[in-house]
């Protein structure tokens, strides 16, 4: 449905985006992250058909941009992070004016007009001022126009922003609907909003393109250690001994708040506690070794592979009942830092992202005034 390919968009003396390239099929929703100034909004004005690029080609259902603009901007609707309103027009006017522009025939205009003002939830505030509205009532006259023509492409920039959590989640189920016989291009700063809807990501940062992945998937191609939080039942000592004894481990933390200065340590001081804690055992009254409480640790494998399978047989051999495991992963929050900033993540490195920029530079977005 949409094809970027090998996009750059260059001005004098500054950064705009370089060689940006990839592909959406229908019915996707895909969402695009990068820090202010990153090049989203020059990306995403460029497949819009607003700028033109300096370098490169976009074809939106097989028509080029470039050579069939108008065609191609018939395919699109646009949601920009301010709506293209006119305050002094009423919602119904504002709505036949957009519908004009957008070529929709006469007398298909009433039935589409009604069926987006119920699907955004804006019955009884036809004839009322656009300017009287509030900001989550703007953005869903924003989002309508954008949907009015039925276009194939949707580019949404922001569009939750300013509304209510009852007011999110709505808009949220309806670019789910959307999402199911278009493409859909979603912006946002919500990182959680990339979760609940997108069945892909897209990371931009400088202008390139840094991470194409499933969201699911991108712990596991970020992550440089494998990690399991366990509580287990049974002497604390004797518990973190057997976890440390084995070949398949190469690290285990304590997760309890009662673990001796655990909390807030670097990965040194942590490594240096965890040694002090395997020869605790012998300081330690041997009534006090028998206590039968719950083990919370964070084990860290030796290299990147399960072992989950290995922690349940040695616990069960000991006779430990496991209370609970989890496989610990990298939040997106996590993988969207470590790709947008100089700082290393605990416990990871700046690699296993192919192409990754770790760059903490914000630099200053060029654009045209829109």
């Amino acid at each position: 449905m949409l094809e970027v390919k090998q996009v750059s968009k260059l001005y004098e003396n500054q950064r705009g985006v370089q060689s940006v390239d990839f592909s959406m099929s229908r019915g996707e929703i895909v969402g695009f992250l990068g820090p202010n100034g990153a090049g989203k909004t020059t990306t995403m004005r460029m497949i819009t058909g607003y700028l033109n690029p300096t370098h490169g080609s976009i074809l939106i259902d097989g028509l080029s941009m470039a050579e069939h603009p108008k065609k191609a901007r018939q395919k699109i609707g646009y949601l920009p992070e301010t709506p293209p309103l006119y305050p002094e027009m009423s919602v119904i006017a504002y709505l036949r004016f957009i519908a004009d522009l957008r070529g929709i025939p006469a007398k298909e205009q009433k039935n589409r007009i009604d069926e987006v003002i119920e699907r955004l939830g804006l019955e009884g505030r036809e004839r009322q001022v656009i300017r009287s509205l509030s900001k989550g009532y703007k953005q869903r006259i924003g989002l309508a126009q954008a949907i009015l023509h039925n276009p194939d492409l949707l580019i949404l920039d922001e569009p939750t922003s300013g509304l209510d959590p009852k007011q999110i989640i709505e808009i949220r189920q309806l670019i789910r609907e959307l999402g199911e016989n278009h493409t859909v291009l979603l912006s946002t700063h919500i990182l959680p909003e990339i979760n609940a809807l997108c069945n892909r990501v897209l990371i931009i940062n400088q202008g390139k393109i840094v991470l194409d992945g499933q969201p699911d998937q991108l712990a596991n191609s970020m992550g440089d250690t494998f990690e399991v939080s366990l509580e287990v039942k049974g002497p604390r000592e004797r518990i973190l001994a057997e976890l440390r004894s084995m070949p398949e481990v190469s690290g285990v933390r304590e997760l309890a708040a009662e673990a001796a200065g655990a909390e807030g340590l670097t990965d040194a001081e942590a490594t240096t506690a965890d040694a002090d804690n395997a020869n605790e055992a012998d300081r330690v009254p041997a009534a006090a070794a028998e206590t039968q409480g719950a083990v919370k640790v964070l084990v860290t494998a030796a290299d990147r592979t399960d072992i989950r399978e290995a922690l349940f047989y040695r616990m069960a051999e000991k006779r430990y009942p496991i209370l609970g495991m989890k496989k610990e992963s990298l939040s997106l929050e996590d993988i969207f830092l470590k790709l947008t900033t100089n700082e290393s993540l605990e416990g990871s490195s700046d690699g296993g992202a192919g192409n990754a920029s770790a760059s903490g530079a914000k630099d200053k977005e060029v654009t045209p005034d829109a």
